[in-house]
């Protein structure tokens, strides 16, 4: 019988990614139904320092697979590293994160060990309702109390579908970065670790990596940032930008975007907030010339304080907005931006 709630932990250096402690966090609120057990499976080389950090953010188990040939992301090693462990503890429940490693290795995967897998998704929940349940069983679920309903964007991000995989184990998913959260830290919590060897050959590496060049910008992954400035059609063309990086400047907050400016090629698309963009979660979101479209809003609703500007005092954006400002983003940003300038140097002179 399957059974447990896997995540595959994301390391990049050594250090564990923040999305596969928000998809430990997530599989806590599933187990409350499921009754399983959350593991982590952590793979890389001399990586047991980090196991300590997957306990305290939910994990009841790790399994860790140290090899050297798992130090770098590696599509072929990682893949049959993972089908593995499918295949020798039988998860009811496999969850990756939608980033660049998640989204190449997870239907790798699903097609070896033959399941399902929905891609990017955006919510889960364990089936709770009768309705569902019967749903579930005309399916073919043998046992519709533990099946998995998987939400995502469909059609451009106009309708939001739930899907289900109903036939056959795991239940696979890769989820977004920055939608779920992470539980509180427990420092005290502890597990069972699992060390998990596998046999690799010099066959299973079917690329060379040469060297390892890591990105010189200043800029953090949008899911990151605690503070974000986006611009929408507002700002007028690309040019606009600038008023959107000054105030960003000012505060120290990252840049965001609409898919209106990045279909027009005025930002790029790692700047794009949205349902087919980034779904950000940070502690301040500034909305400046964007109109509040459900795709947009979807990706930014979470935002403990969201402050919007807009010349048209109708604008959706306002209805989720904690503070609204009707006027012109290119007289306002300057001299919001100067003032908290001034405001930051009075600070620092205290």
């Amino acid at each position: 019988m399957s059974k447990g709630i896997f995540v595959v932990i994301e390391q990049v250096n050594g250090k564990v990614q923040n999305v596969g402690l928000e998809l430990v966090g997530e599989s806590t609120r599933l187990k409350e139904d499921l009754k399983d057990d959350v593991v982590a499976v952590l793979l890389g080389h001399n990586m047991e320092s980090q196991v300590d950090k997957l306990f305290h953010y939910g994990a009841d188990k790790v399994i860790l697979v140290d090899d050297a040939m798992l130090e770098n992301y590696a599509t072929e090693p990682y893949t049959k590293a993972i089908t593995a462990i499918v295949n020798e503890y039988d998860p009811e429940i496999m969850l990756f994160g939608a980033s660049s490693i998640g989204r190449d290795v997870a239907p790798r995967v699903a097609s070896r060990v033959k399941t399902g897998l929905v891609a990017d998704t955006t919510g889960l929940r364990m089936a709770k309702t009768e309705a569902e349940f019967a749903k579930e069983a005309s399916m073919g679920c043998t046992d519709p109390t533990r099946a998995l309903l998987m939400t995502r964007p469909a059609f451009g991000g106009n309708i939001m579908a739930t899907l289900m995989c109903p036939r056959t184990k795991p239940q696979m998913a890769t989820v977004r970065p920055g939608v779920m959260k992470r539980i509180e830290k427990d420092t005290t919590k502890t597990g069972e670790l699992i060390k998990f060897p596998i046999e690799f050959t010099a066959a299973d590496m079917n690329i060379e990596i040469l060297d390892v060049v890591k990105a010189d910008k200043k800029s953090v992954d949008l899911t990151e940032a605690t503070m974000i400035v986006s611009g929408g059609r507002g700002v007028g063309n690309a040019e606009g930008f600038s008023y959107i990086r000054d105030m960003a400047d000012a505060l120290g907050a990252e840049v965001g975007s609409s898919r209106a400016c990045v279909d027009a090629q005025w930002i790029e698309k790692d700047r794009q907030v949205g349902q087919t963009g980034k779904t950000v979660r940070p502690l301040l979101y500034m909305a400046c010339g964007i109109s509040g479209a459900i795709q947009h809003v979807a990706g930014m609703e979470n935002s403990e304080v969201v402050i919007s500007i807009n010349k048209n005092e109708s604008a959706p954006i306002f209805e989720v907005s904690d503070l609204g400002i009707v006027g012109d983003l290119k007289v306002i940003l300057p001299k919001l931006a100067e003032a908290v300038r001034k405001y930051k140097e009075a600070k620092a002179s205290n």
